[in-house]
């Protein structure tokens, strides 16, 4: 009758479960790895093929026979030996934990009888490693955390390993809060099972539909169980509905229990390695009595006078570090030991992925070398990616050397752990650029390209000890800057066509410098002028005709010859010198005549002589500012006026005629917003532009700058340079003819005036839109790390939803009061755009300045968090235009200015 009683009650359960949605697979994948067909399996669970869910790249499939059936069960296996072989597996309705299983089979399948061994890893995680020679088929299941909508499982060949082969794989998402305990609720451990035994149960496992979630409780084989079998309702005596319970009650119903007054206990042997393991024990009180009872673990007490109430469900959890086997007792105390289930778990620590930033960057870098490098997931565990090494979490190295880039991007820069960077025979070109971000670089080879200038970054990068920049085309001279680099040891020059004195600074200290090959590169100028002439020199010596004389008088003939030759030097090198000079005058006259002609009617600015721009700077004394184009100066005219001299350096000037049309343009550019050219200077190796000063430094000043000097901004000030900047781009892009786009927009070219107002400067590196109807200019990618549009990275397509990209930075600045790029804080943080994007989408306050807290109106940082989510959307064509962005400011301001005026306060 009892009997009788729990098939009933089994039937009747399955179909309650199943009516009450416990047979809801919501959430479930199955794949069929290598299957071609879906197929729905004796558990009511349908299985899909893998084909869309594993990596691209060379997989096959096979089949082998199951048991003594004849029909065949496909496989994948993955022939090519390097990189990783992943499958993308999505998490749907994602909760904290997620259960993954997955199912290795060789079985013989291709003849060689040689099964294989290789590594699985999830995420970030080496999670094990699987050899089929020790049991075959082999699952592997773990419980692992998610906080992404996506997991990736992959396969990592080992060395003579052979060919790694998996047969299925499974996800089941788990309750929120599930394993909590083994856990300890941190989302850098996770669980990989090793024993999960339905105590007290031998016919079989049980999985779906009677465990909702799909686990696999196995048959207690290794003793002789005592069932409980009386005939009353279980669900009533325990008081409980089968939604409050973690476990089945199939699982629940039965029980390890003892007759006698004796010990039970479980031997459970683990990895021959040591590890950390997390333990559950499941009680369910079946019998009428409530034994009590110690729980010792591996001889050692870990709960004493434990008592299982009759009708209850209980657990116990326990951690065990370093260890290899497990011995479960539980001693007598009252009654008998009562055990219901077990779940034994090694802990696997799952590493810090890399920074979001860097994986981004690295993938920007990877399109833009027209090749699939393999370059998935994370890049340094649970192994680097081929050309990247890594410590920790960070990527310190970085090899692309043989890979065609042509140019170094901007998101080089983003690469702020880097410190190795080896980009030798890379077909570079032009300058180099887009380094100087990089703090902890210490070895840049750049070496075998046709790099052509210094570029003005090198300077910032304080911890370089080697610099290889041999065989390429660079022309100029070694410039100064080279010497501020305290740490470096080896600078290989070889083989360029430098010219000229070295900097003294490289000098002074022990520094292995190397310049062969080059025109001539030397500390001394005199050294360097003797070099010129012995090897480079284009004047010939005078032809000197010997007659033949009486012996007596050849002492006077070879005076006279000797004479004769040092006057011919003489007169030759006198007619060269005449005619250097006059070609020098009469070039100089003509640019001065280039000018008069080509700007007379362009230009209102005033042009200075080089001497009045030296007199003005005080022989260029104070620096307010650097950049790649060169310095600037703050000067005072006899006047009194005072003016910002921007001076480029020799390897940044522009041809005659570009910088003509760039004096040209900036003349017809007038607008209260934008930073007025005063005046210009254009002499013979002389490229100066002479700009309005203005005294309250730039945005990024006042915002990150020395705490003395910078003035404290406030929402409503932070909103009015916000409108005044959104107001000079406006004018830009639609009240100037052409269009202008500014292509460097970021805090540090929006200038303060004494009064507060911003002004928008440096268009050194602008565009403009000629045809009135053009969508977009085609150019090479230039601008500043962390505020590069990425569409426009990706497809060299500048428009003037570049510019919105990056005033959506700035707002951003102005909203968190951080730089866009910052190695402060978490990895995840380190983008500005990455970290603040999505709380700013669901309004939340959080990531606003701390100087700001309290004192704003909510719906004016509501609307400017909105424009500036809008503003930097990756798809260029969900951006607003600057004139909507321009408009949503000012009605944040004008709300700001009314919570202010009824607060009181003028901030």
């Amino acid at each position: 009758m009892g009997l009788q009683f729990l098939v009933w009650f089994e039937i009747l359960f399955l179909f309650g479960c199943c009516k009450f949605a416990f047979c809801d697979q919501n959430g479930f994948l199955s794949l069929s790895c290598g299957g071609t067909e879906n197929f729905v399996d004796s558990s009511n669970i349908t299985w899909t093929p893998d084909s869309t869910y594993v990596t691209t790249g060379t997989t096959s499939t096979a089949n082998f026979p199951e048991g003594n059936s004849s029909s065949l069960i496909p496989i994948r296996f993955f022939p090519e030996s390097k990189g990783r072989k992943c499958y993308w597996l999505p998490i749907k309705n994602a909760s904290s934990l997620v259960l993954v299983r997955a199912k290795f089979v060789y079985k013989n399948y291709d003849g060689l009888a040689k099964p294989p061994t290789f590594s699985v890893s999830l995420g970030t995680a080496m999670a094990t490693t699987i050899n089929l020679a020790n049991a075959d088929p082999w699952t592997e299941e773990f419980l692992w955390p998610v906080n992404k909508d996506f997991l990736s499982l992959c396969l990592n060949s080992i060395p003579d390993g052979g060919f790694p082969v998996i047969s299925s794989v499974e996800v089941r998402p788990l309750p929120e809060g599930a394993y909590a305990s083994s856990l300890q609720d941190s989302p850098n451990k996770s669980l990989r099972k090793c024993y999960r035994i339905n105590c007290g149960y031998t016919n079989g496992s049980l999985r779906y539909p009677l465990d909702q979630y799909d686990r696999i409780w196995e048959a207690d084989q290794d003793y002789t169980p005592f069932h409980l079998s009386t005939s009353f309702d279980i669900q009533t005596a325990f008081n409980l509905s089968s939604d409050d319970l973690s476990l089945p009650l199939s699982v629940l119903q039965t029980a390890r229990v003892l007759t006698r007054r004796e010990d039970l206990t479980y031997n459970l042997p683990l990895s021959s390695i040591l590890g950390d393991y997390s333990i559950v024990l499941y009680f369910a009180g079946i019998l009428p009595v409530s034994p009590t009872f110690d729980v010792l673990i591996d001889g050692s007490l870990f709960q004493s006078n434990y008592t299982v109430r009759s009708g209850e469900v209980s657990s116990l959890s326990f951690t065990l570090f370093g260890t290899n086997n497990m011995n479960i007792t539980l001693k007598s105390t009252s009654f008998y030991p009562l055990l219901s289930a077990i779940e034994v778990f090694e802990i696997v620590y799952i590493p810090a992925p890399s920074s979001t930033t860097t994986v981004s960057a690295l993938q920007v870098i990877q399109k833009s070398t027209g090749m699939n490098l393999g370059w998935e997931d994370d890049p340094c565990y649970p192994m680097p990616w081929d050309h990247i090494g890594c410590t920790g979490s960070l990527v310190t190295s970085l090899d692309l050397s043989n890979i065609i880039l042509r140019s170094i991007g901007p998101r080089f820069g983003d690469l702020l752990d880097l410190q190795i960077l080896d980009l030798h025979n890379t077909s570079l070109g032009g300058a180099i650029q887009n380094l100087g971000s990089l703090q902890q670089l210490e070895k840049l080879n750049l070496s075998f390209n046709q790099l052509k200038s210094f570029g003005s970054e090198l300077e910032d990068l304080v911890n370089l000890q080697v610099l290889d920049l041999r065989n390429n085309s660079l022309d100029s001279t070694v410039p100064d800057s080279l010497g501020q680099l305290k740490n470096l040891h080896l600078l290989n020059l070889e083989n360029n066509k430098l010219k000229g004195t070295l900097p003294q600074s490289l000098n002074s200290r022990a520094l292995d410098i190397r310049t062969s090959g080059n025109l001539c590169v030397s500390f001394s100028m005199s050294t360097c002028n003797d070099a010129d002439v012995s090897r480079n020199s284009s004047i010939e010596a005078p032809q000197v005709t010997l007659f033949t004389t009486p012996k007596k008088r050849s002492g006077h003939i070879h005076i006279v010859v000797v004479l004769a030759a040092v006057g011919g030097v003489i007169f030759a090198l006198v007619i060269v010198s005449i005619a250097v000079l006059m070609y020098v005058k009469r070039k100089d006259k003509g640019v001065a005549y280039k000018e008069s002609m080509d700007m007379r009617d362009c230009i209102a600015a005033k042009s200075y002589s080089y001497r009045e721009i030296k007199a003005a700077t005080k022989n260029f004394k104070d620096v307010i500012g650097r950049g790649g184009f060169g310095s600037v100066f703050v000067g005072k005219f006899p006047s009194g006026k005072q003016v910002a001299v921007k001076v480029r350096y020799d390897n940044s000037q522009l041809g005659d005629d570009a910088f003509i049309n760039e004096v040209c343009l900036l003349s017809r550019i007038s607008h209260q917003n934008l930073v007025s050219l005063e005046g210009f200077c254009h002499e013979s190796k002389q490229q100066i532009l002479v700009y309005e000063y203005l005294p309250g430094g730039s945005l990024a000043d006042n915002l990150y700058g020395a705490k003395s000097k910078r003035v404290t901004l406030g929402w409503g000030m932070r909103l009015k340079i916000a409108v005044d900047a959104a107001k000079a781009l406006d004018y830009l892009h639609n009240g100037s003819e052409p269009r202008i786009i500014h292509r460097d927009v970021k805090s540090s070219n929006i200038l303060l005036d004494k009064e507060m107002n911003a002004k928008v400067c440096d268009f050194g590196l602008s565009k403009q839109v000629t045809q009135a109807d053009a969508s977009h200019v085609t150019t090479v990618v230039k601008g500043t790390a962390g505020y590069l549009d990425p569409e426009y990275y990706a497809t060299q397509q500048l428009t003037e939803k570049s510019d919105i990209f990056s005033f959506g930075v700035v707002l951003l600045e102005l909203i968190c009061g951080r730089e866009p790029l910052s190695r402060a804080g978490a990895p995840d943080s380190f983008n500005l755009v990455l970290w603040a994007k999505p709380y700013l989408q669901a309004g939340a306050f959080e990531i606003v300045d701390e100087q700001l807290k309290g004192t704003f109106a909510d719906e004016s940082m509501h609307k400017a968090a909105a424009i500036a989510a809008r503003s930097v959307e990756r798809d260029a064509a969900q951006r607003p235009n600057i004139a909507e962005v321009l408009a949503e400011l000012k009605e944040a301001y004008s709300i700001q200015l009314s919570y202010l005026a009824t607060a009181g306060t003028g901030s």
